[in-house]
């Protein structure tokens, strides 16, 4: 089944769109623009980026409590949401579309809106819906996981001893994942809700810069590390989007892999050549422009022109290729109307692990946006999922504590 077409406005895509323009074709067909833009475009790729406007508040109706805004592939969705917003307050939550028309839409406000308040017009439509973890009406602590670029803050919401690791996507934070926090919690399961270098809770690396998964993967390690020294018994990581492949990269390199019974994917990237040469093809970014890109983030030197810390090993992350090395049964949830990362490399994924891949395929919902479109669903896939596994995991001996491991340590800053 072929991906929807219909674009999400990246940052880092649209400049070398607008780049490209003002270059005109036939200056663009040069090499030395055509490298200029390859690096312009892989600096983006790995630079944190900030929450964009994407939407446009065209009114509210106080009286009502509900909110028009300018129509897009995401706002136009069925389900709540959350809307970033400036000025008083900074956060809505939105309900159901209660009318539309050819270029806005009128959703109920399930945030009270004074009319005292003051809001900018421009904002970010949202699927994180929780925008803090007292929004969940769950007991829960503030934590500090000791990682090589220093302390990264976490929410720790107490279950069993059986842990899941919640890992966030590229350019978003911990609420993002919020919205499964009830799910794990009815099944009796402590949650970690955590941060990763640069996502900006974290300590900053040296560089400030995305490894994409290459190097994220560390502090989720350190996680795995800490809910261990904490009575964990079992460990079940979940990742979205960018996530998604930090996640599959601890899998494989963890030296907590005894300990990890399975990993839930909400809209992952699992192959990142696939997903940028996806976005170049949707934002009319020349072909050669976008694999110059991907060589020059694989090259040692060339990366760091570009910005990166480091190469980044696309064929290290790519798991379709990897798809043997995958060892713990998985749960895949990606819709195929997507809109940013493209469903096709789940579907391969699963139908070259049917032994321990089990994806289930959503339609409309957009980019990590399934909870919000289809809760019920969404929190049933998981809930069944997770209760097979109880049912059919033989047990597991959990490999004893060294001095080392027993050791709550902040371990050693990494070096440029």
């Amino acid at each position: 089944m072929k991906t929807s077409r219909r674009a999400v406005s990246l940052p880092f895509v649209t400049a070398i769109r607008v780049s490209a323009g003002i270059v005109g074709g036939a200056v663009l067909l040069a090499a030395s623009a055509i490298g200029a833009a390859s690096l312009l475009m892989a600096k983006r790729v790995v630079t944190p980026s900030k929450r964009e406007p994407d939407t446009r508040i065209e009114g509210f109706d106080l009286k009502a409590q509900t909110i028009t805004l300018s129509r897009t592939p995401d706002t136009e969705l069925p389900g709540r949401y959350g809307l970033h917003v400036s000025g008083t307050p900074d956060y809505l939550k939105l309900g159901a579309v209660l009318s539309a028309t050819d270029t806005s839409v009128t959703r109920k406000l399930l945030t009270q809106v004074e009319t005292t308040s003051r809001i900018d017009r421009d904002a970010t439509f949202s699927g994180w819906y929780c925008d803090t973890p007292d929004d969940l009406r769950l007991d829960y602590t503030p934590e500090l996981i000791g990682t090589a670029v220093g302390p990264s803050p976490a929410w720790l919401f107490p279950g069993g001893d059986t842990w899941v690791v919640v890992v966030h996507g590229r350019g978003t934070t911990r609420a993002e994942t919020l919205r499964a926090v009830p799910v794990f919690h009815a099944l009796g399961y402590t949650t970690l809700v955590v941060s990763y270098r640069n996502d900006g809770e974290a300590p900053r690396s040296v560089g400030g810069t995305y490894g994409l998964g290459s190097t994220e993967w560390r502090d989720v390690e350190e996680a795995l590390g800490y809910a261990r020294r904490n009575g964990a018994q079992r460990l079940l990581l979940m990742g979205w989007s960018m996530g998604g492949a930090i996640v599959m990269q601890t899998v494989l390199q963890s030296s907590h892999a005894a300990l990890i019974d399975g990993i839930i994917l909400d809209s992952p990237v699992v192959n990142w050549r696939e997903v940028l040469a996806y976005q170049a093809e949707l934002n009319r970014v020349p072909a050669a422009i976008g694999s110059l890109a991907v060589a020059a983030l694989e090259n040692p030197v060339v990366a760091k022109v570009a910005g990166s810390e480091a190469k980044i090993p696309f064929d290290d992350m790519n798991m379709l290729a990897r798809a043997d090395a995958l060892r713990v049964p998985t749960l895949i949830l990606h819709s195929d109307d997507d809109g940013f990362v493209p469903s096709d490399a789940s579907r391969a994924l699963a139908a070259a692990r049917p032994d321990i891949v089990t994806l289930e395929s959503f339609t409309v919902a957009r980019h990590t946006k399934l909870w919000n479109y289809d809760e019920m669903r969404w929190t049933n896939a998981i809930t069944a999922w997770a209760r097979s596994r109880e049912q059919s995991r033989p047990s597991l001996v959990v490999p004893e504590l060294t001095v080392d491991d027993e050791a709550d340590r902040v371990p050693a800053e990494e070096s440029d």
